[in-house]
């Protein structure tokens, strides 16, 4: 987690500040729920929230000598708090703490996500209905195949980071449970309605079965989240800079006004931006194979996953937030050429239609093995750049004996490659 890469409203949620906010909050709401027992004097619970406060430089100092940051963090509080902080922490463990707070934060850099992922569908939703007839050659293998429009292209990818969204809710809610059960998690030295207060008041829910810790396989499905829509973000940013090339030209970024594209070379114009991204979606992507394997524990708890989260909580979500906010820019600044995704349409004199041709001659009586040798010792040649494709058929007797030269014409329209583009917009976008 670097400023590079980084935006403030994900980073404070991982600021030590934050976090030792969330755990003064688990303690005094613990307090409350005790007190309403009469496990504690609700006097006592009360002065946790009046008096209660905490310095991170004194639990830094203190955790030097402790090795342990929650009884740091408890003895700073101490401090503060004076002769009744005695009944905070009252039949908890550290994990009731540090679990339940890594939930809060993942949950609310969730819903910066969430948003992040409404802003580039609705950027995404915007420049596919811009496009949607902007004609373009489709490419197999990387290479042409058949006219699609760059508005397909566009509500692809917006069919799919709108699946992505939808992972991302169910993510959330798989995450977004407290576990304030004590040692083992058996609620030997604590009441379960602890638990069931501190979760309603932090927004979350009581997990089932904590086992001292929340189970990490609900992290591990969390990060594996985040890693495939990493994994969509960077399939967007390689098109873009596949259709950039210099030779493709189709689209690119924005380049704006000052801006260098090489220290030695002033006329480049390189897709940085979405090169940048494939390199983040890379990180992202590393961070879920450690979640999947901290969900193998030690029996009832170990601290193995512990290293590997304090890690991974903040990079993952700060990273990918940084990444679907540059690419919701680079999707609405994205410079599109239609003039010279037709040129490229045009490149290979007509061949995009052949498998129309093919098809006419099956529809004409012709064996489709035949139909495809007979295809193909016209496109080969228009391929080698030797005529146009729509030429050579006509000048083929046993093409035109089965299709007419003004038939063979009108399978060489471009609107018959578009006539369902409407059909797959009401799919992904509905009426609207």
């Amino acid at each position: 987690m670097i400023p590079r890469y980084s935006r403030p409203q994900m980073t404070e949620i991982w600021d030590p500040q934050t976090k030792f906010q969330i755990w003064f909050e688990i303690e005094a709401h613990a307090c409350d729920a005790q007190a309403e027992l009469g496990v504690i004097p609700k006097e006592a619970a009360k002065a946790v929230w009046e008096k209660g406060q905490f310095d991170i430089a004194r639990i830094d100092e203190i955790e030097k000598v402790t090795k342990h940051d929650v009884l740091a963090f408890t003895t700073n509080l101490a401090e503060y708090v004076g002769e009744d902080a005695r009944f905070v922490h009252q039949g908890m463990t550290s994990s009731d703490v540090l679990d339940t707070c890594f939930n809060v934060q993942l949950v609310r850099a969730t819903d910066i996500l969430i948003d992040d992922m409404e802003g580039l569908l609705a950027a995404l939703k915007t420049r596919a209905q811009e496009h949607k007839m902007t004609l373009c050659i489709g490419r197999s293998h990387g290479i042409h195949a058949e006219p699609v429009t760059f508005g397909l292209k566009l509500a692809q990818a917006y069919a799919e980071f709108d699946r992505n969204l939808a992972r991302l809710k169910i993510a959330r809610e798989e995450i977004a449970t407290c576990a304030i059960s004590g040692a083992v998690g058996t609620f030997a030295n604590i009441d379960p309605f602890v638990e069931e207060h501190v979760a309603k008041a932090l927004g979350l829910t009581p997990e089932p079965v904590s086992t001292q810790v929340i189970p990490r396989d609900r992290h591990a499905m969390y990060f594996s989240v985040l890693a495939v829509i990493a994994s969509s973000v960077e399939r967007l940013a390689v098109e873009i800079r596949h259709l950039q090339r210099t030779e493709v030209m189709e689209a690119e970024e924005f380049f704006s006004k000052g801006q260098k594209g090489s220290s030695a070379m002033p006329h480049k114009r390189n897709p940085v931006l979405t090169e940048n991204l494939t390199g983040l979606a890379r990180l992202v992507r590393s961070m879920a194979l450690p979640a999947m394997e901290n969900v193998a524990l030690w029996h009832e708890r170990d601290i193995s996953h512990s290293s590997v989260e304090r890690n991974i909580g903040p990079d993952a979500t700060v990273t990918l937030d940084f990444a679907l906010a540059r690419l919701t820019g680079v999707i609405e600044n994205l410079v599109v050429y239609p003039e010279n995704m037709r040129r490229n349409l045009d490149q290979l004199s007509g061949l995009v239609n052949s498998q129309r041709v093919l098809l006419a001659l099956t529809q004409a009586g012709v064996s489709r093995e035949d139909a495809y040798t007979l295809v193909q010792r016209n496109a080969m040649p228009a391929w080698r750049g030797e005529g146009q494709f729509l030429d050579l058929l006509k000048a083929d007797d046993e093409v035109t004996a089965k299709i007419p030269a003004a038939d063979l014409e009108q399978l060489f329209d471009d609107a018959y490659h578009t006539k369902h583009v409407e059909t797959i917009f009401k799919r992904v976008f509905g009426g609207a």
